[in-house]
């Protein structure tokens, strides 16, 4: 595919087959049938295409690949300019695995306007490309922003009882961080005269003006990862949406908050990350120790996995921040089993409340007598979630630890607190759902994985697994990126060239 502009193609082919869906006409049951159709074949064709961009990359090659460059508004010295490293064909990867298996999942429970649902999630997958693509700021910040619309109409629409009170306020305060972070983009324009990503992370900036950069880049990550105290609108946005729109918002949406600590924060204001680093390790390990509490008195299982994903993400935050090898790296591979795993969790809940109409923990129990294969396959992801050796889940948070023990043995304490936590809350979730009696008149309606569900899953389970037991796929691809971004921040602090 050399030669081929790969990554806009990979990029906006959903947003062709969501113009094809857009203009599907007829009998309103032969048109859900056919954007059923044209969504799960066009997010197949994307996902393959992004296979031949993982074929193209170059793992030695520490610098941005496969670019593409054209002149877009010369006048502002602002361009089309797409590339990606070792760090970012990942998350374009996991974006693309996703979402078909978040169409299959929606294949027969979404009934209502199904045909505007396809086209909702095709344009989200197309925002989502493109912002971990874009090397451009301004590129970054459209694709940034306009991912909120869709994922927005997703909740708003087919969400649950409360679904517009969330879907507002998911959107006002993801939207509240995105403004301070356009106020720093204008401002690194004024200064610097560009917005080219690459020529940003080269340019040396006045610490100072550093600080007030970070600071403002952090209201909006941090309230996209999402980091305590700004997590609050996670829980409410994923108790309200529909099981595939929590899967694409825990799979693909919190990772853009650690992306852009990667891409922004981190290499572009050295001495300022160096300088505010211990507030993120104390940010990150009350989240993780916080949210395992408040999980552990949850009763329905989506708000439980919410608040998972919170303390999740605070292992994440935490290796970033080291900015050492062990710690980025840990983090990297913490968002992508995180990605996975998390969306299991939310199909598997999706899976139960469509038997039984119910996600309140305690309208279970028993589940293993009648419903062996879900029971096996939530074991593993359950496991993989609290880290066990083998699974995905275990090599992210080993890094993250080991390298915040390097940095701040303090926090590292912490985190560790918040695993055994997580193992708490985890394995009381599926010993009350699985396990225990189930009487006579709960086991109707309850019937075990079809194949539909089998096949939806059976992905999720190898790529657990494949993580779990060779992670040097991830970490051997993303090593010459991630030497180079502690190298270069290394060298700032030194105050090398």
């Amino acid at each position: 595919m050399t030669g081929w502009p790969l990554l806009s193609l990979t990029t906006f082919l959903p947003l062709v087959g969501a113009a094809f869906i857009f203009l599907i006409r007829g009998e309103p049951a032969l048109v859900v049938r056919n954007a059923r159709n044209v969504a799960l074949w066009a997010s197949l064709v994307t996902f393959v295409l992004s296979l031949f961009i993982w074929a193209d990359i170059d793992p030695a090659v520490a610098g941005f690949q496969l670019v593409e460059q054209a002149p877009w508004l010369p006048s502002f010295n602002i361009t089309y300019h797409m590339g990606i490293d070792g760090i970012s064909m990942w998350f374009v990867l996991l974006v693309t695995f996703l979402t078909p298996l978040c169409v299959l999942a929606s294949w027969t429970t979404v009934k209502h306007r199904a045909k505007e649902y396809m086209i909702a999630f095709l344009v989200l997958e197309t925002l989502c490309i493109g912002m971990f693509c874009a090397l451009d700021f301004v590129l970054f910040y459209i694709f940034w922003e306009a991912a909120l619309i869709p994922m927005y109409l997703i909740i708003g629409i087919w969400g649950g009882p409360r679904r517009v009170y969330s879907a507002v306020k998911f959107f006002l305060f993801t939207l509240a961080g995105s403004v301070l972070m356009l106020l720093a983009l204008l401002a690194l324009y004024h200064q610097t005269g560009t917005t080219d990503i690459p020529t940003l992370i080269a340019t040396p900036l006045a610490p100072g003006f550093e600080t007030w950069l970070w600071l403002a880049f952090l209201a909006s990550f941090a309230v996209k990862v999402p980091m305590w105290p700004v997590h609050t609108w996670l829980p409410a946005a994923h108790v309200a949406a529909p099981t595939a729109g929590s899967v694409i918002l825990a799979g693909v949406l919190l990772k853009m908050g650690g992306y852009g600590f990667l891409r922004f924060s981190i290499p572009m204001l050295p001495h300022a990350t160096a300088a505010l680093a211990p507030v993120i390790f104390g940010l990150s390990v009350v989240a993780i120790v916080y949210a395992a509490l408040v999980a552990l008195v949850q009763r329905d299982m989506k708000a439980l996995v919410a608040y998972a994903s919170v303390a999740e993400m605070g292992f994440v935050t935490l290796g970033l921040f080291t900015v050492t090898v062990d710690g980025v790296t840990g983090g990297i591979v913490q968002m992508l089993s995180h990605g996975v795993v998390a969306a299991a969790l939310f199909l598997l809940i999706g899976v139960a409340e469509d038997r039984r109409g119910s996600r309140d923990i305690a309208a279970y129990g028993g589940l293993v007598q009648v419903m062996p294969v879900y029971a096996g396959v939530f074991l593993i992801m359950v496991l993989a979630a609290i880290g066990l050796p083998g699974t995905s889940g275990f090599v992210g948070k080993l890094m993250s630890l080991v390298g915040a023990v390097a940095v701040s043995p303090v926090s590292a304490v912490g985190a560790a607190v918040g695993v055994v936590l997580g193992a708490a809350y985890l394995l009381r979730l599926y010993r009350r759902v699985v396990f225990g009696k189930l009487g006579a008149a709960p086991r109707r309606g309850l019937r075990d994985l079809g194949t539909r569900e089998l096949v939806l899953f059976a992905p999720l389970l190898v790529v657990v697994v494949w993580l779990g037991l060779f992670p040097s796929a991830v970490t051997d691809t993303t090593a010459a990126a991630v030497a180079k971004l502690v190298g270069d921040y290394e060298r700032a602090l030194a105050g090398m060239p």
